[in-house]
């Protein structure tokens, strides 16, 4: 473990920036001859190998908006992918944020998934459960799987012995801070930056923050695609790093998960949150943080300096496309804090090219060519012009050595910041079964989400919500698979 800790540490501390794109459609039984099933050489996406006399055959992706600049290069990917691959064509269907599931689910449900989709690996499970993904380890190239960081493993795009995909970044959910505030409320934020806060030392400065009742002192979006965040990122600093312990317990039944669930209402009630923190959604806790009305935000990436650096120069420049009614913003990575005495615990966000399958068994060539774009939208070029807009540290050595020529602007401090929680991530786990992974997205979906908005919008209290909880999760593991603490 310290080894993988030195060597994330170092990937951060000699590149800047990563990410990538991602894919859409429905190709599962177009057929290949055998030499497509070539792939470019580690380091390079770009080394054609394609023969001019395979057959054709077309790959789908639905993709969403991964970075600012994104859906602009979407043409021109799919024209490089072409030239790179004669015989193959990638067809990118866009999605938004908040409809990127619902497409996604929609075309899954009809038996008709993209050929790769862009999503979490946390959402391996749900699919994998449905029969709807494509197992490419037979696919890959040794020089596909040589081209990744060791400490940035495949394992977190498997389960169990099967890979569903690449990686596109590794990057840490934190929440992030406006300086000029911090400091005017006392806030040690370079102090916070190097070790950390208790839950008890940040309930104080958010107090502070919101003090002079001018603006909130924490918000953190809770409502469209960022509902399951909020507690999923608080929990893993309570000791919860994962929703099943080691012993595939699953883990969200215990106290320490109470003890969350108390200071998302106190946070509310002593009015360091709004009130309606239930209908924040991503775009108007960003749009809120723009304006001056809260201290602190989350969740927070390392991309948001970017955009708010973007902001500041439209300002600057007065220019009219700046958010309305924003003000100057020095964004600051802050960690999330820890609660009950628990260790830290950066909630480690893999997403990337998950690929999948229709109903009808794909052949073999068109597997290797799935695999090709999944590879492709992850590595090399693709990868290092839109790192550069995520902030987000390379992975890849082909993605690392196409950005050598690139510049980028950050942060000293903040970049610091992401380095030290990156030493204590999430790491993967492949060993808990997919079932068990399925069944806890589902409790999730319908038990703890709803709970949590009715928490938020105070119909219920957390006693009550902790209870249903567990209830729901005696009833869905036994009470032998639950923690009871």
């Amino acid at each position: 473990m310290k080894s993988r800790k030195k060597v994330l540490t170092s990937i951060l501390a000699t590149t800047l920036s990563l990410s990538v794109l991602a894919a859409c459609g429905n190709n599962n039984n177009n057929n290949a001859s055998p030499s497509a099933s070539d792939s470019p050489s580690s380091g390079s996406p770009a080394a054609s190998s394609a023969a001019p006399e395979a057959a054709k055959d077309t790959i789908t992706a639905l993709l969403p908006p991964i970075s600012p600049k994104y859906q602009e290069s979407i043409a021109q990917i799919e024209k490089d992918f072409n030239a790179l691959y004669p015989n193959l064509t990638l067809k990118i269907e866009p999605a938004g944020w908040e409809d990127m599931t619902q497409k996604l689910d929609t075309q899954v449900n009809a038996g008709s998934p993209p050929d790769i989709a862009f999503i979490g690996s946390s959402s391996i499970p749900k699919y994998l459960e449905q029969g709807m993904l494509m197992d490419i380890t037979d696919s890959v190239t040794p020089e596909m799987i040589a081209d990744y960081n060791p400490a940035v493993t495949l394992d977190y795009m498997k389960s169990g012995a099967g890979l569903y995909g690449f990686p596109a970044y590794m990057v840490v959910h934190s929440i992030g801070g406006n300086k000029q505030y911090l400091e005017e409320a006392g806030v040690d934020w370079k102090k916070v930056q190097q070790e950390g806060w208790t839950y008890e030392q940040f309930r104080e400065a958010i107090k502070s923050g919101a003090a002079g009742g001018k603006h909130y002192g924490f918000v953190f979006a809770t409502a469209g695609v960022a509902a399951r965040d909020y507690l999923t990122i608080l929990a893993k600093n309570a000791g919860m790093a994962d929703p099943f312990t080691k012993d595939l317990k699953f883990a969200y039944t215990s106290k320490n998960y109470l003890e969350v669930l108390k200071a998302v209402r106190q946070m509310i009630d002593d009015g360091s949150m709004p009130k309606e923190l239930s209908s924040v959604d991503a775009g108007k806790r960003w749009n809120m943080f723009l304006t001056g009305q809260t201290m602190i935000t989350g969740k927070g990436l390392a991309t948001f300096e970017n955009s708010a650096k973007a902001n500041n120069a439209k300002l600057e420049a007065n220019d009219g496309s700046a958010v309305k009614d924003s003000i100057k913003v020095d964004y600051i990575v802050l960690p999330v804090p820890t609660f009950a005495g628990a260790q830290p615990v950066s909630t480690t966000v893999i997403d990337g090219y998950v690929t999948f399958r229709g109903k009808k068994e794909p052949t073999a060539e068109h597997k290797a060519n799935v695999a090709k774009a999944a590879y492709y939208l992850a590595s090399g070029k693709v990868a290092a012009v839109t790192n550069n807009d995520l902030f987000a540290s390379h992975i890849t050595e082909s993605a690392k050595a196409a950005a050598a020529s690139l510049t980028i602007e950050r942060s000293a401090e903040n970049l610091a910041a992401v380095e030290r929680m990156l030493t204590f991530a999430t790491p993967p786990r492949p060993d808990i079964p997919a079932e068990l992974s399925a069944k806890a997205i589902k409790l999730e979906d319908e038990v703890i989400i709803p709970k949590m908005q009715a928490l938020l919008a105070n119909e219920i209290t957390p006693e009550k919500m902790y209870d249903e909880v567990m209830k729901a999760a005696v009833k869905e593991f036994g009470a032998d698979g639950v923690v009871q603490d």
